[in-house]
């Protein structure tokens, strides 16, 4: 994996967190907070936590004890001004700095596809959670299944048809064989696996929005530079969401796992 798929430009997360964590990732982050409600836990650590999406759900919840960490220390920073009744602090998902058992719940939000060697990062999580203990995560499901990003790709491919960037389809979706993730949960070290998919709908004001967020807030950013020039790739990508979606505030289809897994 490449490193700036794992640590992001400065300020790629302001990026992120304005155009895309309420339309994309907030939808998830409710229904993975509910899920992590119905579990008894005293100490909560959160993995891959970006801007707060979760930790806000997860706090809001009632959860008192929630210690939100992140790879990447501009995302730690946004998050802590967004969701300060959590405690943050950077760290890597593979060399966790924490002792054995000291969690009773361990959530991740589409992170644990960023893990360079999931099985090791599976483990790493299971030595940190207490016996009984809960792993709750989501990964997302194909990108056939996920439409502004099926969108996104296609007007990609349009705009660089010899070479476009493949980030949205070999990363975030390339970690949607559910059956492969459970496999990498169970060699992780957990035999109690259960896997639910989910489909909610995502909602923007604009086309623009999304299309900006994509180009300035995430990976496909270096992607895009490497090809061509950003701003002619947002009025590209917002061009052809407008086509599919309408001028107007959009909706759309969007898939993930849920998976659940118990530390005996």
């Amino acid at each position: 994996m490449a490193g700036s798929e794992r640590v992001w430009a400065e300020d790629m997360p302001d990026a992120y967190d304005r155009w895309l964590v309420a339309p994309v990732f907030r939808p998830f982050a409710i229904d993975l907070a509910e899920r992590a409600s119905r579990v008894a836990a005293v100490a909560v650590l959160e993995l891959a936590a970006g801007t707060g999406v979760l930790t806000r759900e997860l706090v809001g919840s009632g959860r008192r004890d929630v210690v939100a960490t992140d790879l990447n220390p501009p995302m730690v920073r946004i998050g802590a001004a967004n969701v300060p009744e959590a405690t943050w602090l950077p760290a890597d998902a593979m060399r966790l700095p924490f002792g054995a058992g000291e969690f009773d719940l361990v959530v991740c939000q589409f992170g644990v596809m960023f893990l360079p060697d999931k099985p090791k990062g599976f483990g790493e999580v299971r030595r940190v959670l207490a016996p009984g203990g809960t792993l709750l995560f989501n990964t997302w499901g194909p990108l056939a299944e996920h439409e502004v990003e099926t969108a996104v790709t296609a007007a990609l491919q349009k705009l660089f048809p010899d070479d476009p960037p493949g980030f949205l389809a070999s990363v975030p979706h390339g970690y949607a064989d559910a059956e492969a993730v459970v496999e990498d949960v169970r060699a992780g070290g957990f035999a109690r696996v259960e896997v639910t998919t989910v489909v909610l709908e995502g909602n923007a004001a604009s086309a623009a929005d999304v299309a900006s967020g994509y180009c300035f807030g995430t990976p496909l950013r270096a992607g895009i530079q490497q090809r061509g020039d950003l701003t002619v790739a947002r009025e590209a990508i917002t061009a052809h969401l407008q086509n599919e979606f309408g001028s107007g505030p959009i909706s759309w289809r969007m898939s993930a796992h849920v998976v659940e897994a118990v530390r005996d």
